[in-house]
Order: structure tokens, then sequence, then C-alpha cells
């Protein structure tokens, strides 16, 4: 490469980690290109929160995200936290609301914020070149060449923003873990995370009955543990709670749902027999389930009866069903479903503060992409934020 590169830094993918990047970099006075194989940028924040764009948490910490190192990701939240993306959104008059404590949407569409972070590149003199496409990245003796089908390119500074293999149908692929390895990092095996988990035979069937259903539940697999809406699907299970634990989910694990949280349900029904003996099981349970599952739960443990009839050990047998349950998936939703990817480019080959590789001077790793998978709420593309800022803080 000569002395003099065509751009101090190339951009790979125009998604939320990557415009923020480039934004923040050419606030810098650094010259930018962002490239990106899709026809417009910012394909996937335009579907978040339902259209409304879920842009962050205001509590995110290092906590809230999946990591083989739990404690990276807290340096670039530190950098730039919620509250900085939120002053940038009131910078740019975008109102915005909570759903829930914490979790902040746009009054509007999610297409103000798209607008609002191409607005930053132009005003920062970004070049952005859409439909790109990719053809190879060579490392130069003091940068990096970019070839497309279109042209090509060299640049001091590389980072790679193109995200994880959820949502192909926006044209996510595995390239960035391509590049990855191209340059000798490692990567940590993907899944899908935020995903429906689907179940087989006498459960599926179960779960379709009652598709539509939402309720409120406790969800627990190994450690992870989330209280949020359930919602039975005609393949098994969706809701809040069962997207976040999807992504602590693995293959033939079981999962524990409490459908009554909060709610020791044995001693109820044992203080209803004492109190209302010549009452259904069925009714009592309705107390506290809706009656379609009340009644299937009921029926799981040996049916209906007058609660003067029925045995201590079937009501127990009852409260185990509605408080522990206890089932297999047989999948997931898969990444045509998923919200995000789980695993990807190993956080100890990357510099916390700067996502800068430590091996391959110049080149940085961003948002989805890395190993690090935020909690459903908003924590996902506070990490696109807070990690796009800190490489184009530097590079």
């Amino acid at each position: 490469m000569s002395s003099s590169p065509d751009w101090e830094v190339i951009v790979l993918g125009a998604g939320a980690s990557g415009l923020m990047c480039a934004a923040t970099a050419g606030r810098r006075g650094r010259r930018v290109m962002v490239l990106d194989h899709a026809r417009r940028a910012g394909e996937k924040i335009r579907v978040s929160g339902g259209g409304r764009c879920n842009f962050t948490h205001l509590h995110a910490e290092a906590r809230h995200y999946l990591c083989h190192d739990p404690v990276f990701p807290q340096a670039a939240l530190k950098s730039f936290p919620p509250q900085a993306f939120l002053d940038l959104l009131t910078r740019h008059g975008i109102a915005h609301h909570a759903k829930k404590p914490g979790q902040l949407f746009c009054d509007d569409s999610a297409e103000r914020v798209v607008a609002m972070l191409l607005a930053e590149c132009q005003r920062h003199h970004v070049t952005l070149f859409t439909s790109q496409t990719l053809r190879q990245v060579t490392a130069l003796p003091s940068g990096f060449r970019v070839q497309t089908a279109q042209g090509s390119w060299t640049t001091a500074s590389l980072v790679v923003a193109l995200g994880g293999r959820s949502m192909p149908k926006l044209g996510a692929t595995a390239l960035g873990y391509d590049l990855a390895r191209q340059f000798g990092l490692k990567i940590v095996p993907t899944k899908p995370g935020l995903t429906p988990l689907s179940f087989g035979g006498d459960l599926r069937e179960g779960c379709r009955d009652l598709t539509g259903l939402s309720v409120p539940a406790t969800v627990s697999c190994a450690t992870a543990r989330f209280t949020d809406d359930l919602l039975f699907t005609h393949r098994g299970l969706s809701g809040p709670a069962i997207l976040q634990i999807s992504s602590h989910w693995r293959g033939g694990e079981a999962i524990t749902v409490d459908l009554t949280p909060g709610i020791d349900l044995y001693p109820r029904l044992k203080e209803a027999s004492a109190r209302e003996p010549g009452l259904n099981l069925r009714t009592i349970v309705s107390r506290f389930l809706p009656k379609r599952l009340a009644l299937q739960r009921i029926a799981l443990a040996g049916g209906d009866g007058r609660m003067a009839e029925i045995a201590d050990k079937r009501l127990r047998l009852v409260a185990e069903q509605i408080n522990q349950w206890r089932v297999v998936p047989s999948g997931t939703g898969g990444f045509d479903r998923a919200e995000v990817t789980v695993g990807g480019v190993d956080t100890r080959a990357l510099e916390p503060h700067t996502l800068a590789c430590r091996t391959v001077p110049g080149l940085h790793f961003i948002g989805e992409v890395v190993d690090v998978t935020g909690w459903l709420g908003g924590f996902n593309l506070q990490w696109a934020w807070s990690s796009g800022h800190a490489a184009g803080s530097v590079a």
C-alpha cells in the first residue's frame, strides 16, 4: 500500500454498530467509508422492537450479556453508556417511551433511528456504498485492501461489523466469522439466541391446543432464570421468558416452567380442600390460571374431581405440573426466527476498550459478530452502539 491509503477507515457493515462506528470515526476527522451488501443500511434496526426500535436498556451492564469473558462488555458499555445514546436521540428530536422499566422505544418508527445515524454519518462526511458484494480482504504491510465486485480500496484501519447469522432473510451471513478465521481469530461456536423453543409429539399437541394463550411464567435452565410472559404456539413455546432462556439453553437439556410465579400452589390447594371441599379442582385451579390451561394441567395430573375426594398425593402432582413443569425442547426456531446470534469472535483476541484485534494492528470486530449476546429488551442494540463507538474512537 502506498503511504496514503484511499481511506483511513473502512467499515464493513452498515448496521447499528457499523453506522455508529463510522459516525464516531468521522467526527474525529477521519476519512471513512462504509460498505454493505444490502440495498439499504440499517435493515435489522428497522425491524427491531416490532418496528419501534427498542434502542437501549437504561440499566445495561456486563451482567446482562452472555460472553465467555463475563467482564469483557463492561469497558465499552462504560465508555458509551445508554444515556449517551439517549442524549443523541434527544439532539435529533426523537421522542421515546418506556414499555417496561428501562426498556426504551421510539414513539415513532424505527426508521427515525436509521435516519439519525445516516444523518450523523453525512454530517461527518462518511461515504456509504450499499449493494456491494465483498470478494476479498487482504492484509498489507500497513493496512488492508478491500475488494468488492464493484471496486477495490485500501485502508489503514478495517472494522468488521458484519453481524451474526440471525435473520438471514435480511441478508445475515457468516462472512464476519470467515474474516476472523482468515486473520487467525477463534470463533466461539454459534447458535440461535432469543428464539422460540419447539417440541415434538404430545408436548407439541398440548402447546398447539393452547396456541395464542399468554401467561406470566418463570422459566429456568441450568443457572439462568427469567420471569416474564410465556406464549403457547403451534410449535411449542415463545414469549419474552422463553426467548430469554433460549439463549442459555443447550440441546437435550430440560427447562423448568413455573406457571404461577411467586405462588406456591400446593398450600393453596390444601387450604381450598379444607375450606371448600365441595368445589371441583378445576374451579380452584382456574383462580390461578386461564381455564384452558388449568384443565390441561389437571388432566396431566389425573383429572378433575371434587376437592374432598382428591388425595393429597394428587394435589401435590397438580401443583408440580404447574409450579415445576419440566420439559425438554426438541429444538429452537433456528436462525430464521432468532433475534440474535449467541457466540462469535472470541473476545480473548480483542482489546475490550477498543475492540481491536490484539494480533493484527488496525483490525476491529464490533457488534453481533463478537461473542457478546445481550438479554431481550434493548441490550443488544446498546452493545452495538457501545462497541461501535469504542472502535470508532480509535480506528
